[in-house]
Formats: structure tokens, sequence, C-alpha cells
């Protein structure tokens, strides 16, 4: 072998080497960026407690809806166009009408909190935390936005295209490549939890968070709120599951219901305040 390296050249220092950043052995590595990223994010901006908001990607605004329905409408009057398709797509856009109403209503009881939290001391405010894609998630990070606040988006790198909604905070807007590290910081953080209605992800997040409060991994006391009564009890029947004996009784209050905005707010503002001593009534501007 009469390979030699050219005289003087040095050999990149293993943190500067994307090859081996990327690889199978730098693994630990990555990971360990994944915590220590958001970590200075939020020492920096002295966020402590979040108030996390999930639920489904599928959920549009009322705006949007009516601005896909419409665009699907004008294309029907386009010759050569495959009626079928635009026919399916408006079928589609029908099954998921009903959702838009979650949307306006994460957005109102986001903005409503982050209203309320920016009275509250800088050090001690809650900051409004999502998913950071479409649906819920921008409804909870459009709220907060509207409400002058900053607020959160922990993104997720998945095989289909799902970018950051335009209402995160820049400085707040994080890409997560590992499930695990991300639902580390939607909980690590949490003061409170609302789920919306939502799919499988949705569903992923509510039991890992219940059965962390169930087995006292989490100590603190957390208030989740399933919002949307109806439907929650028609997706899992919690007080079969305390009747069949695979949960306790006492479990069923681990989480409460609500089905607007108000409610959900007057009860995570009394225990947010009763916990941590902090803030006035809110009174909504008129």
């Amino acid at each position: 072998m009469d390979n030699k390296l050219p005289i003087g050249q040095r050999s990149p220092k293993a943190y500067d080497n994307p090859e081996f950043l990327h690889s199978r052995d730098a693994r630990v590595l990555r990971i360990l960026a994944e915590y220590l990223y958001p970590e200075q994010r939020f020492r920096n901006l002295r966020i402590r407690n979040t108030v996390v908001f999930w639920g489904s990607a599928r959920c549009l605004s009322e705006e949007e809806f009516q601005h896909q329905w419409n665009a699907l409408q004008a294309q029907r009057d386009w010759r050569g166009k495959n009626i079928a398709e635009i026919e399916q797509r408006q079928r589609e856009l029908e099954r998921i009408r009903p959702l838009t109403r979650y949307y306006e209503e994460a957005r109102l009881l986001a903005r409503m909190l982050t209203e309320w939290s920016l009275t509250l001391p800088p050090a001690r405010r809650f900051v409004i935390c999502s998913g950071g894609g479409p649906g819920i998630m921008e409804a909870a990070n459009r709220g907060a936005y509207e409400a002058g606040g900053i607020s959160i988006g922990l993104g997720i790198s998945l095989p289909y295209e799902q970018a950051p909604n335009p209402y995160i905070t820049p400085e707040l807007n994080f890409e997560f490549h590992y499930f695990f590290m991300r639902k580390f910081w939607f909980v690590y953080l949490a003061k409170a939890m609302v789920l919306f209605p939502g799919g499988f992800g949705t569903m992923d997040e509510l039991m890992e968070v219940l059965t962390l409060v169930q087995t006292r991994k989490i100590r603190r006391r957390l208030p989740i709120v399933l919002y949307g009564e109806e439907f929650w009890r028609r997706v899992v029947n919690f007080e079969y599951m305390a009747e069949a004996g695979v949960i306790a009784p006492e479990d069923l209050r681990l989480f409460t219901y609500a089905s607007n905005p108000q409610d959900a707010f007057a009860y995570l503002q009394e225990h947010l305040r009763t916990v941590y001593g902090l803030g006035a009534p809110y009174e909504e501007a008129p």
C-alpha cells in the first residue's frame, strides 16, 4: 500500500466530520443533540412551564376548508378535469368538515391561555407547545401568536411531508428525528395537557402520558383535558376498562373532559393558579 497523505493535510475533527456524525456509531451523539439543543433554547428564553396541545393534523381552519372547497368547485368547470377525482376529494372534505370546529376552539383556548399567561411574571409564564405541524397543532400556535405570546413547535421528520406551521416562534421551531426525544420534551416542561380529537399519534401520546402519571413517573400534578367529550367517550371506553378491572376506578380521575374553550380554560386556570399560586381570574376582552 503506497498511499500517502499530502504533506500538512489534517484529518477533520470527529465533531466536524458529517460522515461520522450521521453514521450508526454516532447515534448516541445525535440523541444527545436532540436533548441538549432544545434545553439550550429553553434555558436562554427562560421557558420552564408549558401547556401542551395534541390533536389531529387533518383539521382545517374554517377559512382553509372554504378555500379548498371553492377550489374544487371551480375545477369542475374546467374541461378535461377528472370529475371522479374531484368528487372523491369533496367527499373527503365533507367527512372532516366537523373537525373545523375543533381547530377554531383550540385556537381560542390557546389564545385565552396565552393572554392570561402574559399577565404573569415572565419567569412564571405558561407557554403553548404543540407538535409544530398543521391541524390542531397549527391552531394552538396560531392562538398564542394572535395573543402576542411565544409558542413552541416540536416537529418530527416523517416519510411524508409535514412542514412546520407559520405561527411557531422561530427560535422555538424544532425538528426531531427520534420520537422518544420529542416525547421527552413534550412532557418534561408540561404543567398541563389538552388532547383534542386525533388519530394514532394522539392516542399514542394520550396513553403514554396517562401511563406515566398512573405509575408516578410524573410526580407533579398534571391536569389532562380530553377536549371533545363526545368524541373521546366513543373512541375510548375508560369506564368499561375500570369495570373490567384492567385499570383502577381512581384512574378515571387522572383526566377530565371539556367540550368548550371556556370550561377547559376555567379548569386549567384554576389548577395552575392553585398549584403555582399565580394570576388572577381571566376576564375576556369585550
